[in-house]
């Protein structure tokens, strides 16, 4: 009997709005997490994680930094706008989206303040123009290097379920311990529980560490809007595979050990760097799209966040646990009340077919 094809509906789920996280937990590793890789599902802890895995596992990290990649500001002719930055350039050039009641012309002039009300440190940025003719990115020129630029006026990029403005306090929880290298526009959600104490311990029971980056976009919050799922086109991320993970993910498996990702990004980037048919090191362009179906060549284990109903990453996890799988441990989860999205719990799955 032939699978029947799953559409967009599938993925979706009712999720009591007050479940979605506004704040992190007061403890990065204080959070709840599910291991889904049975039934019935396990309920932990964060920082249980390294009893849950075993001595000689590897886990990859996405080291990306998140910047202050939201501007806040005017047009030249005194209309309000709003920027998310998305891609740093070279020559102090930007791609970000626009958010404005009317698009900006190419010259035109742009001023962001770091204060809501205008004030403190400002900068004007020039409109070159659109990214591409089909683009939905402007291009933007600023006047000094951008990253200095953002430090200074930008805000915080918190997702667009997260209510609150961004404070100190998001400055330092939206962000990872080991966030080394800037350019996301959104964290890698299923890092932000680990801290120095839950990371000595994992070292301490034999658990291997490695690390990779991708620059998270702000497509990753884009909608799928055809229930085919094969009509959707995914957004292009920036990612590099250092030849050490590659070496550490080898040695790994040849010791039999598992791979451990930490959050879909970290995913995506090792998947990515094996399509064609074996890892390979180094750095480039990755649009993939991750849904039941897929075959997965490096990944065993998955450490993940509580996804968007009807999302891509839903569909992702779909594929590497199974589609019924997962949504009972979605209807599983509500009924414990765990926290969602972002600054919320967490969850452990095992690929289809592969140990737990």
């Amino acid at each position: 009997m032939a699978t029947p094809t799953l559409t967009l509906s599938d993925f979706d789920f009712a999720l009591p709005p007050e479940l979605i996280a506004q704040q992190p937990s007061p403890e990065r590793s204080g959070s709840r997490l599910l291991d889904g890789r049975g039934w019935p599902p396990g309920d932990h802890r964060f920082d249980a994680l390294p009893d849950l895995l075993a001595p000689g596992d590897l886990l990859v990290f996405n080291d990306t930094r998140v910047i202050k990649a939201r501007l806040l500001g005017h047009k030249d002719s005194g209309g309000a706008v709003e920027a998310l930055v998305e891609r740093v350039l070279p020559g102090h050039e930007v791609l970000a989206h626009l958010r404005a009641s009317k698009s900006p012309k190419p010259g035109a002039r742009l001023r962001f303040a770091a204060a809501r009300d205008g004030g403190g440190p400002t900068f004007e940025a020039e409109v070159i123009g659109r990214a591409g003719p089909d683009d939905a990115l402007f291009h933007l020129r600023f006047p000094d290097e951008p990253h200095a630029l953002l430090e200074r006026v930008g805000h915080v990029p918190l997702p667009p379920y997260i209510t609150h403005a961004d404070d100190a306090d998001d400055e330092r929880r939206y962000q990872t311990v080991f966030a080394r290298r800037p350019g996301a526009v959104a964290a890698p959600t299923a890092a932000l529980h680990f801290d120095e104490p839950l990371l000595a311990a994992l070292a301490a029971r034999g658990i291997g560490r490695a690390t990779l980056t991708l620059h998270v976009g702000a497509g990753t919050f884009q909608p799928v809007r055809s229930e085919d799922l094969s009509a959707h086109r995914m957004h292009s991320e920036w990612f590099e595979l250092p030849p050490a993970t590659v070496d550490a993910i080898a040695a790994t498996r040849a010791a039999g050990g598992r791979i451990v990702a930490v959050g879909t990004t970290s995913l995506r980037a090792l998947e990515s760097a094996a399509r064609g048919g074996r890892l390979q090191a180094g750095a480039g362009e990755t649009d993939i799209f991750i849904r039941p179906g897929f075959g997965f060549r490096v990944v065993d284990l998955l450490v993940t966040n509580f996804h968007l109903p009807k999302s891509t990453l839903m569909m992702l996890v779909s594929a590497l646990a199974g589609h019924a799988h997962v949504m009972a441990l979605y209807r599983e989860a509500i009924a414990r009340r765990y926290r969602f999205f972002s600054y919320g719990d967490a969850m452990l799955l095992a690929r289809t077919g592969a140990a737990g």
